[in-house]
């Protein structure tokens, strides 16, 4: 029986300081949805029994079939304590890796969550994460330690045992707050030093040996988790009971008579109370006494727990009666041990109140939101608070303060848009019926039923099946279409047969201010609007009346449709709703894809994206089986890429419809959607397309049986030189050291191109700041362009600097010399892996200069070429020679790059560079916007004369002579990438496995078939489970996680996140050369290459040529007798 109405919730919603916002986070399987269970109960909306079983936020078919959550989702609770009401509005969220982006989604929206740990497992490698997620939104947690029970059952730990190891747990976790508390403060400090060395009075002398300067002064006693400040609860939600410190210090206060204070700060630690005394002493171990804990508390549930499950009927009526409890005879004479339990646990100890008084202390309201985390919502990229508008940052106190007066702004934040079934939306219900229509269904049945008999008694002689036949067609010649005009009648919009099963989507959201009301009109504001944009575009800036806005990019105009309460599976309709409340809004999902901020005023920014800890890297391509149903796949596909925050949708050049996973479990959900909800039709899915990268490496010292190079005979030096010629074609000149030189199809240019390889560190440091460098771009694009809008922010050119500096720290040595003031360009994309080095002396320019003042006409006449050459190695850097994979790790070094004389004919220099000067004018190739100023440094003179002249030597049968630049300087990087040892990159996941020690080798088994690398293996204290940290490539990962169970009975389960890029060793064109690899690999040397099955592989997929026997030795007769 449901406790609340709807109408109690509304008058709830509308006390901002009691509601609470909060989400329950948890590594996979540790009890999230039975402890939400186990609270929605308590509110009547399931039955007490059921908790934990039904699983009431798992509202899949998908989720209750394999046990975990998939998606966030919301219900609102109502809790009194005292005289006081609060409305609390749960978020459930996955565990499971695959499902990181929902917990992203939910923490954004919240104050506060629940962080839950299982007794036994521990600290999990996903409760790191979601620590890590709360922390960066800036939220509170609380710490629920659930399944106690199976210490008590499984692990049958003593009290004793228990308490220490409790007292393990809360350490790691108040470790690895401790570690993130640290970063953030010596963070915070390490700005201010920058900030003061701007300032330079401060003295030198006192800054020598404090390192940890502001970890003394900041008060971080409120973050961490301790049972005597009242935020860590201990529950067993499955069994239905949990108890905060709390509740014991006020019973035991009664009955020892020893101040309820006291035993809040003693019951938790190692105090041990001396009853003679009636005091409470620090414990002394060596006495062998107990602690207050241990003997107050555990002892009593632990002999609870002892009575049930040895079925002493005696014993287990005398603890029922000493606690005052009435249980029902059913639950009495029951068989199962677990139902007496959770029958006496639950009225003793009620897991609802625990938790729920917990929330209510110790969690913020909306309107205790911190400054900081208002300022670090509102500024996107690389601004500061106090860059933004004046109005902008009036809005701050209209946050901070949750104002539901008219006046006040109406700001939203939609974090995410889920679909629903148009049949479960509160209009479209079936309305209950009265008691008159009731009356008049029931005469109906029977006047039906008298008929029905009547019939069979006319048709009664007649044959037996001729009879059935009558039986059944009877009524419905009567009546044909039954009962079903009656329930279309009763709703009150009856909906259309065929959008019967469409979906709806509905934004999952929360109001920071302002009411929301139904009908209201409102901005929708995407990631890229600006309110310094809307300031330039509107002349009457944040004060122009809002109905005739010229159109500003980024922000469009939508009317709030419908607005439901979100109950779990339910929605409720709502006509408005106050600041600080979670809700769903209807009939938004042709303004919002994924997330949105919704706002009454254009002086609000929109909010920070989410940060997704996992990256999307399974991709597969999807067509349908019957061609003609292509539309339906496109839709359904748009349709998915709405629904889920964290799946990417591409359409490749090649056509192909390509979805991008965060892992297989979620693969397999979003296929499930496309098939029966979104597109509704068969698909046929590609075989996981692995993205690898190619690289180049240092040549090796030894071979592949580790002799040294150099020092072997060698062989088949022959057989290997001739492919090395075959690589190459004429005309191409290859110096010893790998510099390529290669002239343009009409004689004018010619490239020298080396390629290195870049430093594992500087790789990864390019990759970090792949967002600085796109940003770097386009501020060198504006200001070429002459738009000098984007103000270069003091941050930002700080960043730059830094980011400069990192690259010139790990650039060193001789062949590095200079070569970061050079960096011309970084590829693919302009902002990847990879770096283009500019050494002719003719022509500098450099990724850091701004745009270049005025220069000599030699400099100028190559500038123009400039842009061709930078767009020659993007295209190289996008697909490599191996198999089109993007480069990754290869710095290109442009040498020389010489413009011939353009007349043939002995024409003087000047007339000649006049021509030179004209290619780059004439023929529209890729050029730097400001070509216009350069032109007139160059030579304008012979403009008019030579035109005709100068088309003739350079638009020849090759094309404009930019476009031959970009495709020699494409073929350059590549003959100097073939040159060099080439390798493959391969994605590769982290795997953290947990598995008891009898099913180690098993695991082992599995990760070595697959090619996985163990890293660590540890032993969790106190348990029997291993820890086991190991590197696995994506190529090998699918079908893992299924196999890993197989193999060791469902007893070891892992977890993949995409980690990072890694060399595969073996080298994908290696053919024996030497004596010793000769005897060890045999002439054809057929052994696996893992490297060559991979780059075959990928060939065969895109269609390119692969080198293979198909048949060989087909003229061997095949044996046909039969084995005996």
């Amino acid at each position: 029986m449901v406790l609340n109405g709807i109408d109690k919730m509304i008058q709830l919603q509308k006390n901002t300081a009691n509601i609470r916002n909060i989400c329950v986070l948890a590594h996979v399987d540790h009890g999230k949805t039975t402890l939400a269970d186990c609270l929605i109960s308590s509110n009547g909306i399931i039955s007490s029994r059921l908790a934990g079983k039904l699983r009431y936020m798992d509202s899949r078919e998908d989720e209750q079939v394999r046990g975990i959550t998939m998606k966030s989702s919301a219900i609102s609770l109502h809790y009194a304590e005292g005289n006081e009401e609060y409305l609390i509005n749960l978020i459930d969220s996955p565990g499971h890796v695959d499902f990181s982006s929902e917990v992203s989604t939910a923490v954004r929206i919240c104050d506060g969550c629940i962080i839950v740990v299982d007794a036994v497992e521990g600290v999990c490698p996903q409760t790191q994460a979601v620590l890590r997620q709360a922390w960066l939104e800036n939220i509170r947690p609380v710490l629920v330690i659930n399944k106690i029970d199976r210490l008590i059952v499984e692990l049958k730990f003593t009290p004793q045992e228990a308490y220490s190891h409790l007292k393990n747990i809360l350490e790691q976790i108040n470790a690895l707050t401790g570690t993130l508390f640290t970063s953030k403060v010596l963070e915070e400090r390490a700005e201010r030093e920058t900030e003061s060395q701007l300032k330079p009075q401060s003295e030198q002398g006192d800054q020598v040996y404090d390192w940890s300067t502001g970890l003394e002064d900041v008060d971080d006693s409120q973050l961490y988790f301790s049972p005597e400040q009242g935020n860590v609860v201990f529950t067993s939600a499955i069994d239905g009971w949990g108890f905060g410190i709390e509740h014991f210090a006020r019973i035991y206060s009664q009955k020892i008579g020893i101040k309820k204070e006291v035993l809040l700060k003693t019951l938790w630690g190692d105090y041990y109370i001396n009853m003679k005394a009636k005091k409470i002493m620090k414990a002394d171990q060596a006495k062998g006494k107990k602690p207050l804990f241990v003997q107050l508390i555990l002892e009593n549930i632990w002999s609870l727990y002892d009575a049930v499950l040895k079925k002493d009927k005696e014993k287990i009526d005398k603890i029922v009666t000493s606690l005052g409890l009435k249980i029902g005879a059913r639950e009495a004479r029951h068989s199962d041990p677990k139902v007496q339990v959770n029958a006496i646990c639950s009225q003793w100890l009620p897991i609802s109140h625990a938790v729920l008084s917990m929330v209510c202390q110790k969690l913020p309201s909306p309107l205790d939101m911190t400054s900081e985390r208002v300022e670090k919502l509102m500024c996107t990229g690389s601004q500061t608070f106090e860059s933004l508008p004046l109005e902008t940052q009036a809005l701050k106190a209209a946050f901070m303060k949750c104002g539901s007066e008219d006046t006040a702004p109406v700001i939203i934040f939609v974090s995410k848009m889920f679909a629903v079934d148009v049949k479960v939306l509160p209009q479209n219900k079936p309305r209950p019926l009265t008691q008159e229509e009731m009356a008049q269904r029931r005469e109906r049945a029977r006047q039906r039923h008298a008929e029905k008999l009547a019939a069979a008694q006319g048709q009664a002689p007649q044959a037996s099946t001729q009879d059935g036949g009558a039986l059944e067609t009877s009524p419905q010649r009567e009546e044909p279409r039954g009962d079903e005009p009656d329930m279309t009648s009763v709703s009150p919009q009856p909906v259309p047969q065929e959008d019967s099963s469409q979906e709806a989507f509905i934004a999952f959201a929360r109001v920071f201010s302002g009411i929301a009301r139904r009908g209201k009109k409102i901005f929708v504001l995407g990631p890229k609007y600006s309110p310094v944009d809307f300031l330039q575009r509107v002349p009457l800036g944040f004060s122009a009346p809002l109905e005739d806005l010229p159109p500003v990019p980024h922000m469009a105009c939508c009317t709030l449709e419908n607005l439901y309460l979100l109950m779990g599976r339910e929605l409720e309709d709502l006509e408005e709703v106050p600041p600080g409340n979670v809700l769903g809004i209807g009939g938004l999902q042709d303004f919002v894809l994924k997330s949105a901020t919704l706002c009454s005023v254009p002086s609000c920014p929109p909010f920070i994206p989410l940060n997704f800890e996992a990256t999307p890297i399974v991709r597969v391509a999807v067509e349908p089986k019957h061609p003609s149903e292509m539309p339906q796949l496109v839709k359904g596909m748009k349709l998915l890429n709405q629904a889920d925050p964290c799946v990417q949708i591409l359409i490749q050049e090649t056509g192909e419809h390509v979805l991008v996973t965060a892992g297989e479990v979620h693969l397999q959900r979003c296929l499930d959607d496309l098939r029966e909800r979104f597109a509704k039709i068969h698909i046929s899915v590609s075989e996981p397309i692995i993205p690898f990268r190619e690289t180049i490496t240092k040549p090796p010292k030894v071979d592949m049986v580790n002799e040294e190079i150099g020092r072997q005979q060698k062989v088949a030096v022959i057989h290997q030189t001739k492919e090395e010629q075959s690589k190459i074609p004429e005309g191409i000149q290859v110096d010893s050291d790998g510099l390529i030189t290669i002239p343009t199809p009409n004689k004018l240019a010619t490239l020298s191109v080396r390629a290195i390889p870049l430093p594992e560190e500087v790789t990864r440091i390019l990759e970090e700041n792949s967002d600085l460098i796109r940003s770097m771009e386009l501020l060198t694009s504006s200001l070429n362009e002459g738009r000098n809008t984007q103000a270069i922010h003091q941050k930002t050119q700080e960043k730059i600097w830094e980011f400069k500096g990192k690259l010139e720290q790990h650039l060193t040595g001789r062949k590095w010399r200079n070569t970061v003031d050079q960096i011309w360009s970084f590829g693919p994309r302009k902002c990847g892996p990879n770096i283009l080095v500019s050494r002719s002396e003719d022509f500098q320019n450099s990724v850091w200069s701004g745009p270049a003042g005025r220069e000599s006409k030699e400099a100028s006449r190559f500038r123009d070429f400039g842009n061709s050459i930078v767009s020659g190695f993007q295209l190289a850097t996008l697909s490599g020679p191996m198999c089109e994979e993007p480069l990754m790790g290869v710095c290109f070094v442009l040498e020389k790059w010489e413009l011939n004389k353009c007349a043939e004919q002995g024409a003087s220099d000047k007339q000649s560079q006049g021509q030179c000067d004209l290619a780059g004018e004439g023929q529209g190739g890729c050029h730097i916007e400001d070509e216009n100023q350069e032109q007139q440094d160059g030579c304008p003179e012979p403009s008019e004369v030579t035109s005709q002249k100068g088309d003739s030597p350079i638009t020849d049968c090759y094309g404009p002579f930019s476009g031959q630049l970009i495709a020699t300087m494409k073929e350059a990087c590549r003959y100097a990438l073939q040159v060099k040892p080439q390798r493959l990159m391969a994605a590769m996941y982290t795997c953290d496995i947990m598995a008891t020690s009898d099913v180690l080798g098993r695991v082992y088994a599995v990760l070595s078939k697959r090619e996985g690398r163990v890293l660590q293996e540890e032993m969790k204290e106190g348990t029997d489970m291993f820890i086991i940290k190991a590197v696995l490539p994506v190529a090998e990962s699918f079908g893992f996680a299924d196999e890993i169970r197989k193999r060791t009975s469902g007893l070891a389960s892992p977890q993949l996140v995409f980690s990072h890029w890694e060399v595969i060793p073996s080298d994908p064109f290696w053919v024996p050369t030497t004596e010793e690899e000769y005897l060890h690999f045999g002439e054809k040397a057929d052994s696996e290459n893992q490297a060559r099955k991979y780059m075959n592989a990928v060939r065969k997929r895109k269609g390119l040529y692969v080198e293979e026997k198909i048949v060989e030795h087909a003229e061997k007769q095949r044996t046909l007798s039969k084995n005996k």
